[in-house]
């Protein structure tokens, strides 16, 4: 009878902990299903124009709503996320050398994200605010 050995943990290698690339590479792929999702619904929201101006009209309302208006703003950020990202990684593609610097891309990729979604934020945010105060 052939006897099983004990594994222990150590056996099995080191858990993976990640870092900001593992998180980069994430964000990049949510967001390109959340933009992808996104077309879909315009696609289907701009058909209906076919039934008519008062069909596409009352579809069209509902983007007066604070909710969607939180939900576009979401999309603008995955929409700028993912350019960004999509830019970086673009550049590692063409130019390998880069490839050693991209804890760095990665970082300044973040901070010019945010440093786009602050006006953003401020000029959605703010019409968000007065649908809500109306």
């Amino acid at each position: 009878m052939a006897t099983r050995a004990s594994k222990k943990k150590s056996d099995y290698g080191p858990i993976y902990k990640g870092h900001e690339g593992q998180y980069s590479w994430l964000l990049h792929r949510i967001t390109g299903v959340a933009i992808i999702l996104f077309l879909f619904a315009h696609v289907i929201d701009t058909a209906v124009v076919g039934w008519g101006p008062n069909a596409y009209n009352r579809v069209v309302r509902v983007y007066e709503n604070p909710i969607v208006r939180l939900l576009e703003l979401g999309l603008v950020a995955a929409v700028l996320y993912h350019s960004f990202n999509g830019i970086k990684i673009l550049l590692v593609d063409f130019f390998p050398s880069l490839a050693k610097h991209i804890r760095v891309m990665g970082i300044v990729t973040l901070a010019v994200f945010i440093a786009a979604m602050i006006p953003i934020m401020w000029i959605m945010g703010g019409q968000i605010v007065d649908l809500v105060r109306n």
